[in-house]
């Protein structure tokens, strides 16, 4: 990784709107014209089998932010949470994140809640929907499912704070050119199954079988190093060990690597929680 090309550039807000026109568009003729079998099949009837769960919290105290962006961030998962619960991914075809939620719009019923932008935060209409593709991505990368596109934030905003996953372990969206894709290269057929309940969300991959191989991920290799310019930039690969259904580990395999510009000093205690 070339760190020169992690340094902040500053542009004008007119080239940054018409840069993210243009990746718009482009991303409305991949749909349209593309070689992907998108999916778009939603059944309320579950598959039979639990490939792999998890939950998070939504509500997070995070330092110097007004728990109104939490609260309204809970209002655009559920509405996002509506159009993707019980999406079924049959062999050969691909999930894209937004083409199955479509843009956020007041019309929609969704509000202004926390968009990060360019190390640092600001309201913006549908915020809050990375957690969303957080937790769908980290539940996809213990499966056979396969990620074909996702991306990682450039700016690590908040310092860790019980963190129970490694750093750089999600997926950032923005509609609609930062979507999160995952194709079904297996045989079987997969469902993803969310929901908000309580002060949790909820998610879940199902399977029409029952899976013979189970994933642990971890993180290696994290480090932190000084910023040329100034700062710090923080750094990890995330791997995961692959068993076999006598819990025999069989293979231990690259995921992704993670690097990102520190918003705040390394070793910094913090008695908040981390996004």
């Amino acid at each position: 990784m070339n760190h020169v090309n992690l340094r902040p550039k500053k542009r004008l807000a007119l080239r940054i709107w018409l840069g993210t026109q243009y990746y718009i568009m482009k991303r409305w003729l991949e749909w349209k014209k593309g070689n992907h079998k998108y999916t778009e099949e939603q059944s309320e009837e579950k598959l039979p089998y639990k490939a792999f769960l998890h939950k998070t919290p939504t509500l997070r105290k995070l330092k110097d932010v007004d728990m109104w962006y939490q609260h309204n961030k809970v209002i655009n998962i559920k509405i996002a949470v509506e159009k993707l619960n019980g999406v079924v991914i049959r062999p050969g075809e691909t999930f894209s994140y937004w083409k199955l939620i479509g843009k956020p719009t007041k019309k929609k019923g969704y509000v202004e809640g926390m968009v990060l932008f360019y190390g640092d935060f600001k309201p913006g209409l549908g915020g809050g929907l990375c957690q969303l593709s957080n937790l769908i991505y980290w539940m996809t990368i213990h499966t056979s499912l396969t990620v074909t596109e996702r991306y990682r934030h450039s700016f690590d905003v908040f310092p860790d704070s019980r963190r129970t996953q490694p750093f750089g372990s999600g997926a950032t969206c923005s509609y609609n050119y930062l979507d999160l894709q995952i194709r079904n290269d297996t045989t079987k057929a997969y469902q993803l199954i969310v929901s908000v309940e309580g002060d949790y969300l909820k998610g879940e991959w199902r399977t029409e079988s029952l899976p013979i191989i189970s994933y642990k991920v971890y993180e290696k290799e994290h480090f932190i190093t000084p910023a040329y310019w100034g700062g710090y930039l923080r750094h990890n690969i995330i791997h995961r060990k692959v068993f076999n259904n006598q819990n025999q580990q069989v293979d231990d395999q690259y995921i992704t690597e993670n690097h990102a510009i520190m918003m705040y000093e390394p070793l910094l205690e913090s008695s908040t929680q981390s996004s």
